[in-house]
Formats: structure tokens, C-alpha cells, sequence
């Protein structure tokens, strides 16, 4: 018998002051598309925002429906909406925010299994990682790669015979 061991590296900053200018603009993104959320039912708006490596931003909330299966994550909205309009090009960083009715919520929110898998889809699919800035007003917490947060996700090479 082997044990294996898994590991979670999360870096933790107090604020978004301490980002990088582009992934602070990435923050403030995703909290505007946040503010577009519709989630008349739950009142949990969430807003996420990619950086492509072509430099083009995508903004993305969640949507929710009546029927609860139905709606879509922030996440899962901006990342299909990039792979439509920009195939093939890599997603560098996704921030990632939520919002209650007081505003940004005190932790940082993480995405949710499917949406961690849609982001293991796409950085094998492109051989990249993505970075993904989590943010709430206490802390901010960076993840070099969705793998981080699914180390034992589904990809294409589950598939092979």
C-alpha cells in the first residue's frame, strides 16, 4: 500500500492594495459584473473576470432561473464566453468576487466543483494554469492553478483506454 499525500498551496494577501495594478483593475472588474449579477432568488451576486493572454478582459455573474439547475456560476459564464470568442487563447488570471446584501462578502468565496472543473478543462486543454485572485474585504486569496483547489479532477486523460 502507498499513501499519497496532497497538498493545497494558497497564498494570502490583507488586501488588494498588495496586487499587482492589472490584477487589482481584474478585482474591481469582477466586482462590477457582480453588481450585473441577476440572482433575484438567492441575493448572492457573484462576478468574476478573466485576463486573457492576448490582453483582452472577460467579465462574467452569475445567472440564476426559477428552475435552480438551470442558472449558471459567474465563473463558468466568463470562461465559455471567452473559449467562444476567443479559441485557443489562454486565460492567464480569473478574479473572482461575491457580494450579499451588505456588499463584498468578509472571506474570500471559492468557485464551486463545477465550475473547478470547467477551469481544469480549460488550463489542460491549453496547457496553462489559470490564477485565480479570490477576493473578500478581510483577506485576498491567490491560487496558481485550479488543480489547486480539484487536485483529482476529470480531464481528457481519464478518457484514455
Amino acid at each position: 500500500m502507498k499513501n499519497i499525500e496532497i497538498i493545497t498551496k494558497i497564498r494570502e494577501l490583507s488586501g488588494i492594495s498588495d496586487l499587482p495594478k492589472d490584477e487589482q483593475a481584474l478585482v474591481k472588474n469582477a466586482m462590477e459584473a457582480a453588481k450585473r449579477s441577476y440572482s433575484p432568488y438567492s441575493g448572492f451576486r457573484v462576478g468574476a473576470s478573466l485576463l486573457l493572454e492576448n490582453g483582452q478582459v472577460i467579465n462574467g455573474s452569475n445567472q440564476e432561473n426559477a428552475a435552480y439547475p438551470s442558472g449558471l456560476c459567474a465563473e463558468r459564464v466568463a470562461i465559455f464566453y471567452a473559449n467562444a470568442q476567443y479559441p485557443g487563447v489562454k486565460i492567464k488570471s480569473m478574479a473572482i468576487v461575491a457580494m450579499g446584501e451588505t456588499g463584498l462578502t468578509s472571506e474570500p468565496v471559492y468557485p464551486c466543483g463545477s465550475c473547478r472543473q470547467v477551469m481544469i478543462e480549460s488550463e489542460s486543454r491549453l496547457n496553462n494554469k489559470i490564477r485565480l485572485i479570490l477576493t473578500g474585504k478581510k483577506k485576498i486569496h491567490l491560487v496558481e492553478g485550479a488543480r489547486q483547489l480539484l487536485p483529482m479532477g476529470f480531464d481528457f486523460n481519464s478518457l484514455e483506454a
